[in-house]
């Protein structure tokens, strides 16, 4: 099948950012919110994102001109004729259920259905539509229009002509898509998770400081961030939640979250979008560690 229109679930950062580069791919794009402030807010962030690449040339149009393939609305109904829907909503199995269960009757049969989750099982998440073969999920890599990344994960249901124009939907946006099969964390988290833990768990037992064992995984192991930064872009309360997830599933400790992860959450330290988390990042430019302040936590 040939996708032309593509439905969005979510303009946050994730929906916003599937919606940019859908739209910057050529295909006219419907993005779906609970209210008109959410997606003024997501495509103003959209704009901004589109004027800094056009600045450094990377687009092959002008900004108007994406722009005017891009539609919000607080509407289900206007998803009716979309070739796929793409959720990035709430990382929370009942919500995705309840928002996929509610427009699977409006959306047009032949549509294809896929989840943004990163450790939400796809397979429990398609059980709420009458389209299980028609199901995949597509979890994108934050910042989504920078990003070259996209997993692509099927089911045991999952149709293999629908995988495969999921597969060249990604291409088509730009991206890597790579083929993974519906497991929690898929490739990138069921290796990056344990990762993380660790890393936090070395700085519990005082093997080394946040901005030395960031600058030894980055100066050590060739990698362009260290755990601590990674964690305070991905957000600490993203990070605690898939580490749930994952341990539930596998019950190994390496999957589990250490208790200092936890106590950050809870006291809102959720990593540079809350402003503090393993570095206070009042000055963006200058993010300073938090070293003595966690060890009181």
């Amino acid at each position: 099948m040939t996708i032309k229109k593509v439905g969005v679930l979510g303009c946050g950062l994730m929906g916003s950012g599937i919606a940019q580069v859908s739209a910057t791919a050529g295909f006219d794009v419907i993005s779906l919110e609970v209210d008109e402030k959410f997606i003024e807010r997501g495509f103003a962030g959209i704009r901004k994102s589109l004027a800094k690449l056009a600045e450094k040339g990377k687009l092959n149009e002008p900004v108007d001109a994406i722009l005017a393939r891009l539609k919000g609305t607080t509407r289900k109904e206007d998803l009716a004729d979309c070739d796929i829907i793409v959720e990035a909503i709430i990382e929370n199995l009942a919500e995705k259920r309840k928002m996929f269960a509610a427009i699977d009757p409006i959306v047009k049969p032949s549509a294809i259905f896929a989840s943004n989750t990163s450790s939400i099982s796809i397979t429990e998440t398609m059980t709420a539509t009458r389209r299980a073969d028609r199901f995949v999920g597509l979890h994108f890599f934050n910042p989504v229009p920078l990003m070259n990344l996209v997993e692509v994960a099927r089911t045991i249901v999952t149709s293999p002509e629908v995988l495969e124009t999921v597969i060249a939907f990604g291409k088509k946006l730009g991206k890597t898509p790579v083929r993974t099969n519906d497991m929690p964390g898929f490739i990138v988290n069921r290796l990056l998770v344990p990762y993380l833990m660790d890393a936090i768990r070395a700085f519990e037992e005082g093997v080394g400081s946040v901005s030395d064992i960031d600058a030894s995984m980055k100066l050590g192991c060739g990698y362009p961030m260290g755990p601590f930064t990674l964690l305070d872009f991905v957000g600490l309360d993203t990070t605690y939640y898939i580490s749930i997830v994952m341990f539930d599933e596998f019950k190994e400790k390496r999957f589990a979250s250490p208790s200092l992860l936890k106590r950050m959450v809870l006291a809102g330290w959720h990593g540079k979008k809350s402003g503090k988390g393993f570095y206070d990042w009042s000055d963006p430019a200058a993010p300073a560690p938090q070293d003595a302040a966690l060890r009181g936590l």
